[in-house]
Formats: C-alpha cells, structure tokens, sequence
C-alpha cells in the first residue's frame, strides 16, 4: 500500500505530522457537524499539538497497516483538506476486513467527492490489501451517508442497537457491508 494516491480529481494522502495546522483548519470548519456524529473529543483536541500528535500516531498505524487515514484534496489545491476517508479495525486472517470512515468539508458536498475517495479506497481494500469485507455503521437518521454506501453497493445487513454512546447517549447504528465479490 502507498501513502499517496489519485482519482481524475482528488489526491488521497496519509499526512505527516506536519500537516497539523491543515487538519485543525479542517476540523475548526465542520466542528458543528462532525461532532453530531462523532463521540467527546478530548478538551485539548481543537489544538494544533494534539492533532500533530494524532498525526504522528495515524501515520505509524498506517506503516503497520492497522489502521489508515486517507486526507483527501482537490488537485492542484493540497493546501486545504476537504475531507478524509479511514480504513478502521483492519482485520488480517482469517477475517479480512475491516471498518470504513469518512467526512468531508461541508462546502464540498455534493460535488461526488466522497464517492469518488470511497470507489478509490475499495480499489486499495479489495485489490492492494486483498481484504475480503468493509463495513461501515451509519447512525440511522444520517440519510445522506446511507444513500452514499447503497449507491457505492454496499448491503444493510442490520441494525446494532445502542452500539456507541455519543455525547452522553447510546445511539444504534445500522450496518452495511460490501464484499470483494459484490464490488461496483
């Protein structure tokens, strides 16, 4: 697997510990969104330190390939993220799979961005890495989100009741997964 990869229009990377200041940016301007979505963050999280240490984390997970995070530009643009797409709990033998992540800039939506990193990062899970299963867990109100996986053809295969607490309430998340075989 590379660290760097492109689409007709986006360029895929897994960034340095030196792209803190871009990843911040990133975060600070979706702040109100993602964390609709996302668990507490850490008080310190909105700092510059704490997501160059993120970075450097990610980026040696990465290497070990255990855990991948995609940050997604626009090409001839790489000075502003527009989102990010994460290959999570990356299971070797026997399983072969592993969890997908994503979020994109709000100013970035609908423009296909997210579908076109995904349809990349399939590319990478399926035929690089040679994983046989990616699911991703949608909070059931986030429509846009299941549109997108059903478009890219992943299957629901089911609802895990109270599955994560967020801001201080057990959500359910429904499942839906995509196997090598079933590829768009």
């Amino acid at each position: 697997m590379k660290m760097n990869y492109e689409t007709s229009r986006l360029v895929l990377k897994v960034l340095p510990d030196t792209a803190a200041r871009q990843v911040l940016q990133f975060y600070l301007d979706n702040q109100d969104i993602f964390e609709r979505y996302e668990i507490d963050r850490p008080i310190n999280f909105y700092t510059e330190n704490y997501q160059k240490s993120l970075l450097h984390c990610e980026y040696n997970l990465a290497v070990k390939q255990s855990f991948v995070r995609f940050w997604v530009f626009e090409k001839g643009k790489e000075e502003q993220v527009i989102g990010t797409v994460s290959l999570q709990h990356i299971c070797w033998s026997p399983y072969l799979s592993c969890e997908l992540g994503y979020k994109f800039d709000r100013r970035y939506w609908g423009k296909g961005y997210a579908k076109e990193s995904i349809l990349k990062c399939m590319d990478i899970v399926f035929k690089e890495m040679q994983l046989h299963r990616v699911e991703a867990q949608v909070q059931p109100e986030n429509t846009a989100s299941r549109k997108l996986l059903e478009g890219l053809g992943f299957v629901k295969e089911g609802r895990k009741r109270q599955s994560v607490k967020l801001h201080g309430v057990w959500k359910d998340h429904e499942v839906y997964a995509l196997l090598a075989g079933e590829r768009m």
